[in-house]
């Protein structure tokens, strides 16, 4: 089993989409028995909270639930658990470095996956409107491509 964590601040808006829609993409390639998929964020403020009601909005328009997630903190045993760390951005890549010890080689920016988008960062839509959670959905759904592909060329 090839284990994905997705990472952002809060776990409200980003990584949860990032969940969302990893985990649509493996279930349509048939692949559920084969990666797990789960979400995190650096900082505690949302713990037990649903992601964002924008984020819902955007993911609901694309055929994904959002609403079963719950918001929780990315823990050093998760460093040790997953396969795949994949932070949002460089400050949350910078958060879970802190915590990784000699576990470092495991943690990535997501868009590093992303072969069509030239930044390296996953926007934070929260003080944004509608906009910001579609483009990031959209940036979301390309490295979540990228990302797929290289499981299946390095694991499957």
């Amino acid at each position: 089993m090839v284990k994905v964590l997705f990472v952002c601040l809060g776990n409200i808006c980003r990584s949860p989409t990032a969940q969302g829609v990893f985990a649509k993409m493996v279930e349509e390639a048939d692949l559920g028995d084969a990666i797990s998929v789960d979400s995190a964020g650096t900082h505690a403020y949302h713990v037990g909270s649903p992601p964002d009601r924008r984020a819902q909005e955007a993911a609901r328009r694309r055929g994904i639930d959002l609403s079963p997630l719950r918001g929780r903190q990315a823990t050093a045993e998760d460093l040790a658990s997953f396969d795949y760390v994949l932070a949002m951005d460089c400050d949350n890549q910078s958060h879970l470095l802190a915590i990784a010890g000699e576990l470092g080689d495991k943690v990535q920016l997501f868009l590093e996956y992303a072969e069509d988008i030239p930044d390296l960062e996953v926007p934070d839509p929260y003080y944004g409107g509608r906009s910001g959670f579609e483009r990031v959905i959209d940036m979301i759904e390309e490295a979540s491509r990228g990302l797929l592909a290289d499981i299946r060329r390095r694991h499957l």
